[in-house]
């Protein structure tokens, strides 16, 4: 914990969630910090989405919610997305071979980086050299790479800086940056009783995750989140699929997301 601080920062609460995650369980490939298995077998599609986090783009499968409102978005074209399951931060993961061979495993739409450290404080410095390799790297694979800000945790005002770290990352290497903090805010700003938080106050709950979902595929897409259709896969109901869809739209209105990837293409 960093000297001086109430709450835990995120990069620890994170990790201690993967090692809770990591220990035991009924059967199934356990993810979190512990051996790397393989990732899930998917053949390629006509748009393919890889993303790599921890346990905050694992949490309710926000890759899935991803490829749902994508494919909605895109009628007749088929979507595949690849979660690696390792749970590491980006400057591991840039020391994780498995990742980069999964990368250069076939040609990508689209690369979304989630599990940058950051010093909820501002009394300490973590590397964002590390991110701005994998932007890098994304495209030179062909891919428009996504970085993903995290929301802010309960009762804290943090999203200006989650989100200006993670500009600062596209300031170094060019990359989309969508708005899910900013999301969050106007969200709760119009019904402080949305349940987005999970019971420790930092991950998310289902309604959280599908937030954050509608703004990367927005991201991705170029396409208004006040068109995505409500999801019947989602333990989320639909008059707060509703509430989420204007949250989501406000915020990639009031913050473009593709203001620091202004060229990219949207896939096809």
């Amino acid at each position: 914990m960093e000297p001086g601080m109430a709450a835990t920062p995120r990069w620890l609460a994170a990790l201690v969630f993967a090692a809770l995650a990591s220990c035991g369980g009924s059967g199934g490939t356990t993810t979190g910090t512990g051996t790397t298995p393989p990732p899930p077998a998917s053949a390629p599609a006509d748009i393919n989405l890889l993303f790599f986090g921890n346990s905050h783009t694992a949490g309710n499968d926000v890759p899935s919610l991803v490829a749902a409102l994508v494919r909605a978005a895109r009628p007749g074209r088929t979507v595949a997305a690849v979660n690696e399951p390792t749970w590491l931060f980006l400057d591991e993961r840039l020391k994780h071979a498995p990742s980069k061979e999964l990368l250069a495993s076939r040609r990508w739409s689209v690369v979304v980086l989630q599990a940058q450290k950051y010093s909820s404080s501002g009394n300490f410095f973590y590397s964002t050299f590390e991110a701005a390799e994998w932007v890098r790297m994304a495209r030179a694979n062909g891919a428009v790479p996504v970085l993903f800000p995290e929301w802010p945790r309960r009762d804290l005002n943090e999203s200006g800086d989650i989100f200006g770290l993670h500009l600062s990352i596209a300031e170094q290497a060019a990359a989309c940056v969508p708005p899910i903090p900013q999301s969050w805010d106007i969200a709760l700003a119009a019904d402080p009783s949305l349940p987005l938080w999970a019971s420790d106050g930092n991950h998310s709950a289902p309604a959280g995750a599908l937030l954050a979902a509608m703004v990367i595929a927005s991201t991705i897409t170029g396409d208004s989140p006040a068109g995505m259709p409500t999801l019947a896969s989602v333990s989320v109901d639909a008059a707060t699929q509703a509430a989420l869809r204007t949250a989501a739209t406000n915020a990639v209105t009031a913050v473009p997301p593709r203001q620091r990837c202004p060229g990219d293409p949207y896939p096809s």
